[in-house]
């Protein structure tokens, strides 16, 4: 909005006798120069996008976005499908697996490997104490270029989290 004011405020300068052809060429280029950054500011946030796929427990698929950089773990809670107070930090430290999900097996090698940290939580939290292959914490993957639809899996609850 402010940058079509700016746009007819120096048409309309432009053609207005009073002003000299240097503070119109000015105007003209401050103008450009800012339709310009605006075209370049949304181009940088789309570059940063990264769509991946989550299932529910119900079986539903739902499109999450997230930025390059970010934790699976936060875009999953953006989009509603982990809740934000089941997760106090996103420290290894503080982690009590409830942001645990299960990674397609083809994008596994797209992400670094667990650490011996994420290994001992996941095995701890787990119902038979042993790791799921696919299992990773949300709050450990971080989102890259590389996983533009990656396909991951919400588990259900365990029994303990459920009230």
């Amino acid at each position: 909005m402010a940058i079509s004011a700016i746009q007819k405020l120096a048409s309309g300068i432009s053609k207005s006798p009073t002003l000299s052809l240097a503070s119109r060429a000015a105007i003209s280029r401050s103008s450009a120069s800012v339709s310009a950054a605006n075209s370049s500011s949304s181009a940088k946030v789309a570059d940063r996008i990264v769509k991946l796929f989550a299932i529910d427990p119900d079986g539903q698929k739902h499109e999450v976005l997230g930025l390059i950089g970010q934790t699976l773990l936060k875009a999953l809670t953006y989009k509603g499908l982990i809740d934000p107070a089941s997760h106090r930090l996103e420290e290894i430290d503080a982690c009590s697996s409830e942001c645990e999900v299960h990674i397609a097996q083809e994008w596994l090698k797209k992400i670094p490997p667990q650490t011996h940290d994420e290994k001992y939580i996941l095995t701890k939290f787990s119902r038979n104490r042993e790791l799921n292959k696919h299992a990773r914490l949300g709050c450990q993957v971080i989102l890259t270029p590389d996983l533009q639809g990656m396909v991951v899996a919400i588990p259900e609850a365990k029994p303990w989290d459920t009230p």
